[in-house]
């Protein structure tokens, strides 16, 4: 086993998804994920791709993330403001984490997740 792992989307089919309907604020977003990492003690690694919409978040996880493409909106409860991703931004949402995601233009990211 190679101790090296290198993020290559047309090596894995995506698992297709979308957000819980209870979730759901606006749109009919769409999810792509390629998960190419699943290691024990619950860490995650790979590339989420995400179609226009709005829906509410929330983390029980650790998350880094680092945006390839597109354009998304996130907003925590009670925070400060709405923080506008673009590619090229990174971020941590931390376990506690609530409020909102809204891609205005297909997003895809990397991420790592620690449980």
């Amino acid at each position: 086993m190679s101790h090296m792992l290198k993020f290559d989307p047309s090596s894995l089919e995506p698992e297709l998804g979308a957000p819980a309907p209870e979730r759901l604020i606006s749109g009919d977003p769409e999810f792509r994920t390629w998960n190419f990492e699943e290691a024990p003690g619950g860490l995650y690694a790979g590339i989420w791709e995400a179609t226009p919409g709005k829906w509410r978040i929330a983390y029980n996880e650790w998350e880094y993330f680092h945006l390839l493409s597109g354009h998304s909106i996130v907003i925590e409860d009670g925070g400060a403001g709405p923080v506008h991703l673009r590619a090229g931004d990174s971020m941590v949402l931390r376990p506690g984490f609530k409020g909102t995601w809204e891609v205005v233009e297909t997003t895809r990211k990397e991420y790592v997740i620690r449980l």
